[in-house]
């Protein structure tokens, strides 16, 4: 029995809807307080984890684009989907937070040098602390919503809500050393947030990029699929097996030897046994693609076929 995604693209797509716009609406609130309380209560930290959260907000619009384009079908021009919109929303958002993160970087180093600081209000202190919770608790559910989905925006968003929580930590720190005089801390708070964020964007930049490059799946589970194909007892060797990321799905193809004096309908059913192996495997498989190949030797022997007895060319054993 073939075992498909543990979610349909319908409910896949209302999930990553519903948990995007929690966070959305939440982050509306947590950005207004948060901008007015560092202008009204002189916190450079808490200020610049206000901007940091206002770009939460872009992004997660940038990803309820990225799933609404990808649910779309396949069409003439777009012969294998849609789906890479969520990679390309993911890649977008990884270069918006680095330059958030610059940004805030910037202008907290500039005070560093100046030391023109000034001592935060205690109101501050309190939305730093709500601000941890409320973020790591968006963390969480994001997380949990972009790996049921298997989408990589919604997993980049919710680092970046993590992310949020952790320069929230470091605006409470600075906060709260201000406050008993060690002054230059609210700002080095706000150069330690930016630190946070440009590492994070970074991260996510380049896990973008391998995703639009057509990055292959997790090389363990590669290796497991290869086994369980080659224990089928009609398959001789595997010549060649390639996969894809593209977006949430996954492509696979594949040349496989069989015995030369198979029927054509026989072929026809071995490629049907070995996709439902690849479906049963491997998580969000869109299509599998079977090249089958007569073997010359039923030992596998001098087969110009059967070039890669490892089962595939980039591994060994």
């Amino acid at each position: 029995m073939r075992k498909l995604s543990k979610i349909s693209d319908e409910d896949r797509y209302r999930l990553g809807n519903m948990v995007t716009w929690i966070t959305i609406i939440i982050n509306i609130i947590l950005a207004l307080a948060k901008v007015l309380v560092g202008i009204l209560f002189n916190s450079t930290a808490i200020l610049a984890d206000g901007v940091h959260t206002v770009s939460d907000i872009g992004s997660s619009i940038g990803i309820i684009l990225g799933f609404f384009i990808s649910k779309k079908p396949e069409d003439k021009n777009h012969q294998y989907g849609y789906e890479k919109a969520e990679s390309i929303a993911g890649f977008i958002l990884a270069i918006f937070l680095t330059i958030v993160g610059i940004n805030i970087g910037y202008l907290a180093f500039k005070i560093l040098l100046t030391g023109k600081t000034q001592v935060p209000g205690v109101l501050a202190a309190w939305i730093a602390g709500i601000s941890i919770f409320i973020k790591e608790l968006q963390f969480r559910i994001a997380i949990y919503g972009g790996r049921k989905i298997n989408s990589s925006a919604l997993i980049a968003d919710a680092w970046h809500h993590r992310s949020d929580a952790l320069s929230s930590i470091a605006a409470l720190v600075g906060i709260v050393g201000a406050r008993m005089g060690y002054h230059l801390l609210d700002p080095l708070a706000g150069f330690i947030v930016a630190v946070i964020i440009i590492k994070v964007g970074l991260e996510l930049f380049i896990q973008g990029c391998k995703e639009l490059m057509d990055m292959s799946i997790d090389e363990e589970k590669l290796r497991k699929l290869i086994k369980k194909i080659m224990s089928h007892h009609k398959i001789l060797n595997i010549n060649k097996i390639r996969t894809r990321k593209h977006g949430s799905k996954v492509f696979v193809d594949m040349k496989v030897c069989i015995n030369a004096d198979f029927t054509v309908l026989e072929g026809h059913n071995i490629c049907h046994e070995v996709e439902d192996i690849v479906h049963d495997n491997i998580e969000n498989v869109k299509e599998v693609l079977i090249s089958i190949a007569p073997c010359q030797n039923k030992e596998n022997k001098d087969c110009s076929y059967c070039k890669y007895n490892s089962g595939h060319k980039y591994f060994d054993g």
